[in-house]
């Protein structure tokens, strides 16, 4: 019985020298001192042995599992101290090297001037309502009198997905949606993305933002459109902007205008900012068609308003001072990080 325990010890002894892995301890360890270990299987034929003869290989037994185990443990000790020398020195940090700078974002250009937009209107009590983009013709066209012999209804101008449904070209089809609901009166802009079917360049593009705005209540005049949208540009531009309008065409109002607003860098003097002329064009207005007013369920003879639409990407060049509207979309880091 000695002899074995003896040349268990030795064979352990060397497999533990021998190992380099922490699995190969463990094999060790379970070949030798687990349930069907060597060991155990040498306390097991304790039975055989005579009764007087077996302290002294019990005694044995205990010293062969203690050299055994103490043997494992330094070896175990000596591998996770290389195995941290190696990490320390694989994993080496330089304290001179600089940090890595944490990038925070901010809003886009076009998003900035879309609350700026939204907080004036809203502090006039306005309300923002938003519609899908994805509209019916009826909607984006007949509903604002525009007829089905209209050019804005041209395959060439407008994405037709058929011939009942389209991308939309303007916000309006949303102020439609709102009036055909018939709670009065209605303040309201309605900002979001419309599509056209425009070559990309500095200042067009086939899929752009706008703003439209609109108010229907009893004694409404072309003077309380003036006056709201003079509101709107001193708080947008400064108090010293004033404004022009000019008359022009469209199918949903009537009488209809294009509003200017005094250049901004110059006074109105005149400069190439603003081409010399001293005033820029930002907005096209005017009282809501009878007619509109009539095809959604609204009295023209009792009640009356007025309609109004920017383009976003517009007043966002003009307030930054960009020359390009390609540059709000091409993601360049080096231009969006200066606003």
């Amino acid at each position: 019985m000695k002899d074995k325990l003896q040349e268990i010890t030795k064979r352990a002894m060397e497999q533990i020298d021998a190992a380099e892995e922490m699995s190969a301890l463990n094999d060790v360890r379970v070949a030798v001192l687990g349930k069907k270990g060597e060991l155990t299987a040498v306390l097991k034929s304790m039975k055989d042995v005579k009764p007087e003869d077996r302290p002294a290989v019990g005694q044995l037994v205990n010293e062969t599992r203690s050299a055994i185990e103490e043997k494992l443990a330094e070896a175990k000790e000596r591998m996770e101290e290389a195995e941290l020398d190696h990490r320390l020195k694989s994993e080496v940090i330089d304290v001179t090297l600089p940090a890595k700078k944490a990038k925070i974002g901010h809003l886009h250009p076009n998003t900035n001037v879309l609350q700026e937009v939204e907080d004036i209107f809203v502090g006039m009590g306005y309300e923002v309502v938003e519609g899908p983009e994805v509209e019916y013709d009826y909607y984006n066209f007949e509903a604002l009198n525009i007829p089905a012999n209209h050019p804005a209804k041209d395959e060439q101008d407008t994405f037709y997905i058929n011939k009942d449904i389209l991308l939309r070209t303007q916000t309006s089809p949303v102020q439609v949606r709102v009036m055909e609901k018939g709670k009065l009166p209605i303040r309201m802009i309605a900002p979001g993305r419309v599509f056209r079917s425009d070559e990309v360049d500095a200042t067009h593009s086939p899929s752009f933002h706008q703003i439209e705005g609109m108010v229907i209540d009893k004694n409404i005049t072309f003077a309380d459109l003036k006056g709201t949208l003079q509101e709107f540009v001193k708080q947008l531009f400064g108090a010293d902007t004033k404004v022009k309008f000019r008359p022009h065409h469209f199918p949903f109002t009537e009488p209809s205008a294009e509003m200017d607003v005094s250049c901004f860098k110059c006074g109105g003097k005149g400069c190439r900012f603003c081409k010399g002329e001293g005033w820029i064009e930002i907005l096209g207005c005017g009282m809501v068609h009878p007619k509109v007013l009539k095809m959604s369920g609204i009295d023209p003879n009792e009640y009356q308003g007025f309609a109004f639409g920017l383009g976003l990407e517009r007043i966002t060049l003009l307030k930054y001072e960009i020359d390009d509207m390609r540059l709000l979309y091409e993601n360049d880091d080096r231009f969006l990080k200066q606003f």
